[in-house]
């Protein structure tokens, strides 16, 4: 009886823990996807030519923060892992190795950017439509190094569990940026109307405003100044110990940009073969690909919590600890997804008229498209909630390579694939190749869980500095 209910106080513990980062990483995940999907309809307000060159300037810029985060994003594993162990000075110089790397990835990528329009007409678009995305890229090319720093710093706070602020300046960095878009778009309070520019201004502004107030939130709490940060020693220098974390961030974070590539590249050439079946498949995938977006990104917030809590109980070589975090946090997934999956399925008419006039006649083909592809949704959220989670834990143990191998699998040989089969060649379209992918996802849960099952322990490789 007595160890049934110490068993049962570990995993409320466990759960209470994981809840308490889950909650302020999800509120911050879902604040950043509203600021995409507020910029694109601000974007439609200048009219279609300025979402579409807008639209394509924010998709180069996601993809390029999207890969470049996953590497930076190393930093959380590590930390807490060292964190768990006892390690704080080997905690601040992961995260002075991080801020480092930021400018090393953040500089040639900026300077990309800048040069965009050229990039976009080698890629074959308009002329027209390459000159106004251009202006677009040239204002948030200057927010791109600030996001990286942001992303270190936001690393840091979440593998040390104090996730809290890190909500609080993702929620005011987002409002900043809409306000900012209303204001330099149409020349508000005596500024001149700056357009799709304005918005890219905005966007570099709440960068920057978010990166500082989480710096100056941690120069100025005296319990952080144990890791000596944004206090180096005076003999500082890039001798073993520093090459080391640099290149063990790059060793962890690599293949975790490579995992974001791979899924995101899914999606995306899902949407160019849904495309050929015409206006009404597009606008229907859209439509639920943007639903269930926002629903993943509570799952991923409870995968980020889930790195945290097993990199810390790895420091501290807690090898139980560290099973009961990754389980608690697979099942959270499980669970939140679950709940999204139940709305999906007996409401779907009420979720697609947030972006639709059900009741508009012109509208009742991808209305009736949209539900059934809202259908295939809600039984695939259980297993991807499975499979980020699953992804995070492994994450904590610092295993990445292989989980990228497994997605390269599960998401291009088996989603693809099988999407492809269904939807294109067996004629079922969007619905076939949406089964596709709810069949890759599927594979990737199957495989990764049983990968975090079978790790025989912790990797233990804590250096002293």
């Amino acid at each position: 009886m007595m160890n049934n209910n110490a068993t049962r106080s570990r995993l409320i513990f466990e759960v209470k823990q994981c809840l308490l980062l889950a909650v302020p990483l999800a509120a911050a995940q879902l604040a950043q996807s509203a600021t995409g999907f507020v910029d694109t309809v601000m974007m439609g307000w200048l009219g279609s030519q300025t979402i579409a060159s807008g639209g394509l300037g924010a998709a180069i810029f996601i993809f390029f923060l999207l890969i470049t985060t996953g590497i930076i994003v190393a930093v959380s594993p590590l930390v807490a892992e060292a964190y768990g162990a006892g390690k704080p000075e080997r905690v601040g110089k992961i995260v002075q190795q991080g801020l480092g790397i930021s400018l090393l990835l953040g500089i040639p990528i900026t300077l990309l950017l800048w040069h965009g329009g050229a990039l976009l007409l080698l890629l074959g678009q308009n002329a027209t439509t390459a000159l106004l995305a251009q202006t677009y890229l040239r204002a948030i090319a200057w927010g791109f190094i600030p996001g990286l720093g942001f992303a270190v710093l936001k690393s840091f706070l979440s593998a040390l569990s104090q996730p809290q602020l890190v909500m609080v300046t993702v929620v005011l960095g987002t409002l900043l940026n809409i306000t900012a878009n209303y204001v330099l778009m149409f020349g508000k309070l005596g500024l001149p109307a700056l357009g799709l520019a304005g918005i890219g201004w905005a966007s570099t502004l709440s960068l920057w405003s978010m990166f500082i107030a989480l710096t100056v939130y941690i120069f100025s709490q005296r319990r952080f100044a144990v890791y000596k940060i944004f206090h180096p020693s005076p003999n500082y220098s890039f001798n073993q110990h520093n090459r080391r974390i640099f290149w063990e961030i790059f060793q962890v974070g690599l293949p975790i940009g490579g995992l974001i590539t791979v899924e995101a590249g899914l999606f995306t050439v899902a949407t160019f073969l849904i495309g050929q079946l015409g206006t009404t498949a597009l606008a229907a995938h859209q439509i639920a690909l943007q639903t269930a977006s926002m629903s993943f990104q509570i799952a991923l917030g409870i995968s980020l919590a889930t790195t945290v809590r097993v990199g810390q109980l790895a420091g501290e070589q807690d090898l139980n600890g560290v099973r009961l975090a990754g389980y608690v946090g697979i099942a959270l997934g499980a669970l939140s997804m679950a709940v999204a999956g139940i709305i999906f399925w007996l409401v779907p008419e009420l979720v697609v008229s947030l972006y639709l006039d059900i009741d508009n006649p012109n509208n009742q083909d991808v209305v009736a498209l949209a539900v059934k592809l809202l259908a295939v949704a809600a039984i695939f959220q259980i297993v991807d909630g499975v499979q980020v989670t699953a992804a995070g834990a492994l994450r904590g143990l610092k295993d990445t390579r292989i989980p990228m191998l497994i997605g390269i699998f599960a998401y291009w040989c088996v989603g693809l694939l099988t999407g492809y089969v269904l939807g294109i060649w067996s004629g079922y379209g969007a619905i076939g190749l949406w089964w596709g992918l709810a069949i890759g996802l599927a594979s990737a849960a199957t495989v990764l869980t049983w990968r975090f099952s079978i790790l025989p322990s912790p990797r233990t490789d804590i250096h002293p500095y």
